[in-house]
């Protein structure tokens, strides 16, 4: 199967996440339009992106320099995601239409097709998909964009996640639980499920950092 393919801004993100561009690292439009053979525009438009999430800071007269996004502040930000989500989790179990449920089982099959895939970026674009029409069901439009501010901060880190071992087959379980909780009209349950789904803490949050440390080892090691 085709893999995804890779945008200019996800490549630069992989590069900040895996340790190739480390904090402070002044980022090159010229150089960088060069090493991917595109004009300055779309390199511009992926460093204004990466600005919007943190990952960059833009100073001005001097450029974009990677930033540093340390573990508390990633460890908060997931916690108020997980909130978030789960409570459109529960708006979308009470809200649901046939029809709803019925694009959203065509979602998660479109996810456990990724997964078989093996491609953890082709799995992340279909999760997201998922998500977005969860979100869109629940009806609050006002919560759907304070998710989608956090969500242009998070992207990052929850495609790195997804590419730990075994991650997105949790992931796709994890998904299923969260289908039978809105199909069968359960807000509590849907609400419990995708706040688990969401949360990153524990062993899981302990690994994501382990493998931006170990990256940012082996890249500049």
């Amino acid at each position: 199967m085709k893999k995804v393919k890779v945008s200019v801004r996800d490549a630069l993100e992989d590069r900040i996440l895996t340790g190739q561009l480390l904090p402070g690292t002044r980022v090159d439009e010229v150089t960088l339009a060069e090493e991917f053979g595109v004009s300055r525009t779309p390199v511009r438009q992926a460093i204004f992106q990466l600005a919007a999430t943190g990952l960059l800071e833009q100073r001005p007269r001097r450029g974009a320099y990677v930033a540093e996004v340390g573990p508390q502040l990633l460890s908060e930000m997931f916690q108020v995601m997980a909130e978030l989500e789960a409570l459109c989790a529960a708006n979308a179990a009470r809200r649901a239409t046939e029809s709803d449920i019925e694009m959203l089982l065509a979602c998660h099959a479109d996810c456990t097709k990724a997964a078989e895939s093996g491609d953890s970026d082709r799995y992340y674009y279909e999760n997201e998909t998922f998500h977005e029409l969860i979100r869109t069901i629940s009806g609050n439009c006002f919560l759907r964009d304070e998710i989608d501010t956090l969500q242009k901060r998070l992207k990052a880190y929850r495609r790195l996640q997804l590419r730990a071992r075994n991650r997105m087959e949790r992931s796709l379980s994890e998904h299923a639980s969260i289908v039978e909780a809105i199909r069968g009209g359960d807000a509590a349950a849907a609400n419990a499920a995708m706040r688990d789904h969401i949360t990153i803490q524990g062993d899981r949050f302990s690994d994501l950092l382990a493998t931006l440390s170990r990256n940012s080892i082996a890249a500049n090691g």
